[in-house]
């Protein structure tokens, strides 16, 4: 080989291409979430250069074997929500084991703080290289992160972030946002003496739970746009669906005109409305699961955000990957769409 000649890799790639690592690897693996035009504009350049990728593996199969872990709740009874950020960690887990990297897949039951402690136990004893966190139990996962760090074990976060960390990145939703926009959507429905409704709906509910925050933006909203509408505030640490019935049947009035849920249990709210006939009341959630787009085509819940769960965790573990494979300078924090779901264009939608 000639001296002069440069070796190009995936990041050479990227840089050329102005895009990001994770999106050639995407289309070396022919996968979807490319554009069309920069899918074709990254396919010229890999021609032009000639990329080789069985020599980029071979160089990483020279490396010592890294092992990442991944920790995100179970999928329950209450919400099947964390099925797509698995269905992203085992794509991503598909694209890593090319190179040799195994990833373990730890979970914890979002009822039982001790399933967190002791997953995460097990990681901290296993020596991985990587850790993807969903912070869910805030507490723990501070003590957590704590660990990693005296350990020297890089961590992503996902779905919520914890404030003052040495995280990698955090990818997920800027929450803040996410309720301000939630605000927004309803702020063409409400008049003067309507009264609002918000719900936060988990078992766990500390001064910096992520729901929280989504409350903040859409209070904020409302100040910054000199709404007066009275809110009416509940947080529900009782999860079950005829604890949820037992509120909603004493706290809904008359005068509510917007119900507005923190999260994707939307759908025991939506029951609710359905069983008790209720009309006229806008309804508004999050996450496009199979239970909340029963509501959505039903006209009973009128708006979900969605934040692209399953993407946000295949970055997250291909984030791990960049840099300590890599050694790509990691982005501190991506955040992910804050999209718009109606019943009118769910079908066109892809988490």
């Amino acid at each position: 080989m000639d001296a002069n000649t440069q070796i190009f890799g995936i990041k050479e790639v990227a840089i050329k291409a102005n895009v990001s690592m994770a999106t050639v690897d995407r289309v070396i693996h022919n996968r979807t979430g490319v554009a069309k035009k920069t899918r074709e504009k990254i396919l010229e350049i890999l021609k032009e250069v000639n990329y080789q990728p069985n020599i980029y593996a071979r160089r990483l199969a020279t490396l010592k074997p890294m092992r990442f872990a991944s920790l995100i709740p179970r999928v329950s009874d209450e919400t099947s929500f964390w099925a797509a950020p698995l269905n992203g960690i085992q794509e991503a887990e598909q694209t890593i084991a090319k190179y040799g990297i195994k990833l373990d897949k730890f979970f914890f039951d979002l009822s039982d703080t001790q399933s967190f402690v002791l997953s995460a136990d097990r990681i901290l004893k296993g020596n991985y290289n990587g850790v993807l966190l969903a912070p869910s139990f805030i507490q723990e996962s501070v003590t957590f992160v704590k660990a990693c760090d005296s350990l020297n074990i890089p961590y992503v976060f996902i779905n919520s972030d914890i404030p003052d960390n040495q995280s990698l990145s955090y990818i997920g939703p800027d929450l803040f946002q996410s309720g301000y926009l939630a605000a927004h959507l309803i702020s063409f429905l409400v008049r003067p003496g309507d009264d609002i409704l918000i719900l936060n709906i988990s078992r766990e509910m500390s001064n910096h739970h992520h729901l929280l925050r989504k409350e903040d933006g859409f209070r904020a909203y409302l100040k910054d746009n000199k709404k007066t509408n009275n809110i009416i505030k509940r947080d529900m640490t009782k999860t079950d669906y005829p604890s949820i019935r037992k509120m909603l049947s004493g706290v809904l009035k008359e005068n509510i005109r917007v119900v507005f849920v923190t999260n994707s249990r939307v759908s025991f709210v939506a029951r609710y409305f359905k069983e008790a006939g209720i009309e006229n009341v806008m309804l508004i959630g999050y996450d496009l699961l199979e239970q909340n787009i029963k509501y959505l085509e039903m006209d009973i819940i009128h708006f979900l955000i969605c934040q692209k769960p399953q993407e946000g965790a295949y970055k997250g573990i291909m984030q791990l990957y960049q840099t300590l494979v890599n050694f790509a300078q990691p982005e501190k924090i991506q955040f992910m769409p804050i999209d718009i779901i109606t019943r009118e264009n769910y079908k066109f939608y892809k988490n």
